[in-house]
C-alpha cells in the first residue's frame, strides 16, 4: 500500500475493471528476396555503414517507389510480382526484407563488397580530378538508370546594415552558400538569374565565436563581410529520375556546416527521404593539400547539364542461395552484423503470414532447402503462417511427391500457379496480350488478408475468388483434387459462372487436429493476443487475487472471440472454459514464481463436406 508520512487528505485512483485483451493483426503479410533495388544492410570499407530493416510498404505504388519494379535486369521479379498480387488481392500491410549476395573484394566470406561491382557511381566533375560522387544508395543494375541534375536559385541582397553602419549578414545559417559581388554606382547589381556564378565569388558562411557571420576564407579563417559589396544567397535543386519517377529535392545548402546541405539531406545512412535513390560522397583532399573552394565544388554540381548525367557500373550481385533467403539473425556482440533475409523478418513482430517467392528460381535441392528454412522460421517463433509455392511447372504427380517432404502445422501448399497478362510489357495491337506465369503465394497472401478483414481469421480463407489472374498452368478437375485434398495440397479451381476460387484450406500436417488453416490461425491469433496483453501479471503478486483477474481477463477476451462465431457452443460454457486456480498449480510451481492458467477452447471447423440428404416421402407421411 501507499506509504503516508504526512497527516491530510490523499486521493488515490484505482480501477474496479479487469483489464483488456486486444487482439493482434493477423493479416500483416512478410516476405524476403530479390527486388530491382531498395534498402539492404551494408557496410563498405571507409564508407557508410547502411542498416536498414525491413521496410513496410502499404500499397504497390509504395512497393515500387521502395524497390522498384516487376523485373530484374531482364529476368522477372517472383517477390514484386507477389506483391502486386497480395495488394491487388486485398492486402493492406507487407514487410518487405531485400537480400541481395554482394560481389566481394575477396573469395572471403567477411570480405567487404565490392564498390563499383554492387554500386552505381557518378564522378564530379566527369573529367579530372573528381571532388564528389553522387552514388545510388542501394546496390543493383537499376542504379545505372539513375540520373541526376542539379539547378540553382540566387536570392536577393542579403547584407544589410547594422545600427553601428556595420554591414550584417541576414536570413542564412552558417554553411549557406552566398555570391559576393562588387557594388555597381552603389547599388547592389541584379545578375541574371540564368547565368551560373563565377566560382571565385562564391563564398561559405562561417559564424564567428562572438556570433557575427562572415565568410569562410581559403586558409580556414573567418573573413569578415567587406563594405562597397552584395551578397546573393545560393541555393540548389536536386532532381534525381529513375524511369519515371522524378523525386525533387529544393531549398539545399551547399556546405555540410548547414542542416540542410546536399550531403545532409541526401546522405546514405539516415536522409531525409528513407526510400531516396542516391547520395552525395565528398572526396577529402589528400594529406597537407587544400580545402576544396565552395565555387568549385557548386560548379562541379552545376557542370552535370539538364537533363542531367546517369550513374554508371553496378550490378545485381551474385545468384541466391537457399541460405541466402533464410539470411540469419543480427550478432549480438555487434552492432554493425544486423539480421538479414528471414531472420530480418522475425525481428517484426506483427508478422502473420510470410512467403518465399524466389524459391521457386531454386534448383529442386535447394528449394526444398528454402522452404525448410521458411518452415522453421514459422515453427521457431510459432505466431506465422508460412505460405509455400510449388516447383514450377509441376504435374500432379510432381506436387505430391513435393509435398510428401515436408510435415508441418504452421504451413500450407497451393497449386497450381497462376497466369496473368504480363504487367511489364505493353502489348502489340493486334497480337494476343503478352502473359507469364506466376507462382500463388502472393494471391493466396492476400486473400487471406481479405479473409481475415471482412470475416475474421476464424474463416477458412477458401471458397473466396482470386482477383486479377487471366488462368491456371494445370486444369484441377474434380478427380484430381480427389486425390489433392487428402494430402494436403490446396488447389485453386476454376467454376465456371464462379470465377476462380481457392479451394482448399489444409495445412501441410499429418496431424487432424491441425489439418484446417483457420483453425491453426485462429489458435496462433489466441495465443499471441493473450501473450502480448497479459505481460501486466509478470512479477506480481502470486496469489489468489491475481488469478482471478487473469482468468476474468481470459474469459471477457475470449467471450468476444465466441460472439464473432470462431467459437463452437450456443453458450460460453460450451464455447471455452479458463482454470487458474491451485487445481492449475501445486506448491512446487508457486515456490518456482510460476503461474499456470488452462484454456481450453472449441474451435469452429470449416464446413469441408456439404451433404443434402434427399429422399421420397408420401403425401400422408408425416413430418417430424
Amino acid at each position: 500500500m501507499p506509504e503516508y508520512l504526512t497527516p491530510g487528505v490523499y486521493v488515490e485512483e484505482t480501477s474496479f475493471r479487469s483489464r483488456s485483451i486486444e487482439g493482434v493483426p493477423t493479416s500483416t503479410f512478410g516476405m524476403a528476396g530479390r527486388t530491382e533495388y531498395g534498402p539492404v544492410p551494408y557496410l563498405l570499407p571507409g564508407g557508410p555503414t547502411v542498416l536498414p530493416g525491413p521496410a513496410l510498404v502499404t500499397s504497390f505504388t509504395e512497393y515500387e517507389r521502395a524497390f522498384g519494379g516487376l523485373k530484374i535486369g531482364e529476368e522477372d521479379c517472383p517477390l514484386a510480382l507477389a506483391a502486386r498480387a497480395f495488394f491487388a488481392n486485398g492486402g493492406r500491410r507487407l514487410y518487405v526484407s531485400r537480400v541481395f549476395p554482394f560481389v566481394r573484394t575477396s573469395a572471403a566470406e567477411d570480405a567487404p563488397p565490392a564498390v563499383d561491382a554492387n554500386f552505381a557511381s557518378l564522378a564530379v566533375p566527369a573529367t579530372g580530378t573528381p571532388l564528389l560522387y553522387w552514388r545510388a544508395r542501394w546496390p543493383g543494375s537499376a542504379g545505372a538508370r539513375i540520373s541526376v541534375a542539379v539547378t540553382f536559385r540566387r536570392g536577393k541582397n542579403i547584407l544589410i546594415a547594422g545600427g553601428d553602419g556595420a554591414l550584417r549578414l541576414t536570413g542564412v545559417q552558417a554553411g549557406a552558400a552566398v555570391e559576393v559581388l562588387p557594388l555597381s554606382g552603389g547599388n547592389a547589381p541584379s545578375p541574371s538569374d540564368d547565368a551560373p556564378p563565377v566560382a571565385a565569388n562564391v563564398r561559405t558562411v562561417v559564424r564567428r565565436a562572438d556570433g557575427i557571420l562572415g565568410y569562410l576564407n581559403g586558409q580556414g579563417g573567418f573573413e569578415p563581410v567587406a563594405a562597397g559589396t552584395a551578397a546573393f544567397h545560393l541555393t540548389l535543386a536536386v532532381t534525381v529520375r529513375l524511369g519515371e519517377r522524378v523525386d525533387v529535392y529544393n531549398e539545399l545548402e551547399l556546405d555540410d556546416r548547414h542542416p540542410r546541405s546536399v550531403g545532409n539531406v541526401l546522405q546514405a545512412a539516415d536522409p531525409a527521404d528513407e526510400f531516396s535513390l542516391v547520395w552525395l560522397d565528398t572526396v577529402r583532399p589528400a594529406a597537407g593539400a587544400p580545402p576544396t573552394l565552395p565555387g568549385a565544388r557548386l560548379a562541379a554540381l552545376l557542370g552535370l547539364g539538364q537533363p542531367g548525367a546517369h550513374l554508371t557500373r553496378g550490378g545485381d550481385g551474385l545468384e541466391p542461395t537457399a541460405q541466402d533467403l533464410g539470411g540469419k539473425e543480427a550478432n549480438p556482440d555487434s552492432l554493425t552484423d544486423p539480421a538479414r533475409g528471414l531472420g530480418a523478418l522475425a525481428e517484426i513482430d506483427d508478422i502473420a503470414i510470410v512467403a518465399l517467392p524466389d524459391t521457386v528460381t531454386l534448383p529442386a535441392a535447394e528449394q526444398k532447402t528454402a522452404v525448410d528454412l521458411l518452415i522453421g522460421h514459422c515453427e521457431k517463433l510459432r505466431y506465422r503462417m508460412a505460405i509455400v509455392d510449388p516447383p514450377r511447372d509441376s504435374s500432379i504427380s510432381e506436387v505430391r511427391r513435393f509435398r510428401a517432404q515436408f510435415d508441418t502445422k504452421y504451413a500450407a501448399l497451393y497449386y497450381p500457379w497462376v497466369r496473368i497478362t504480363d504487367p511489364s510489357r505493353r502489348p502489340d495491337p493486334g497480337a494476343p496480350p503478352p502473359v507469364i506465369d506466376v507462382p500463388p503465394s502472393g494471391y493466396v497472401a492476400g486473400v487471406y488478408a481479405r479473409s481475415d478483414v471482412e470475416r475474421g481469421v476464424h474463416k477458412a480463407p477458401a471458397n473466396e475468388v482470386l482477383l486479377g489472374i487471366n488462368d491456371f498452368t494445370t486444369n484441377v478437375t474434380y478427380d484430381r483434387q480427389s486425390v489433392l485434398n487428402p494430402e494436403g495440397v490446396n488447389a485453386l479451381r476454376f467454376f465456371e459462372g464462379r470465377a476462380r476460387r481457392v479451394w482448399g484450406a489444409r495445412t501441410m500436417s499429418s496431424d487432424p487436429e491441425w489439418k484446417y488453416v483457420n483453425v491453426r490461425r485462429l489458435f496462433i491469433y489466441l495465443e499471441h493476443s493473450i501473450e502480448k496483453s497479459t505481460q501486466w501479471a509478470v512479477f506480481e503478486p502470486n496469489n489468489e487475487r491475481l488469478w482471478a483477474s487473469v482468468r476474468q481477463t481470459v474469459e471477457d477476451f475470449l467471450i468476444t472471440v465466441w460472439r464473432t462465431g470462431a467459437l463452437l457452443g450456443t453458450k460460453p460454457e460450451e464455447a471455452f472454459f479458463v482454470r487458474c486456480d491451485r487445481t492449475t498449480m501445486t506448491q512446487n510451481d508457486l515456490d518456482n514464481g510460476r503461474l499456470i492458467c488452462l484454456i481450453g477452447v472449441a474451435p469452429t471447423y470449416p464446413a469441408e463436406f456439404v451433404v443434402f440428404r434427399v429422399g421420397q416421402f408420401t403425401a400422408d407421411a408425416q413430418r417430424g
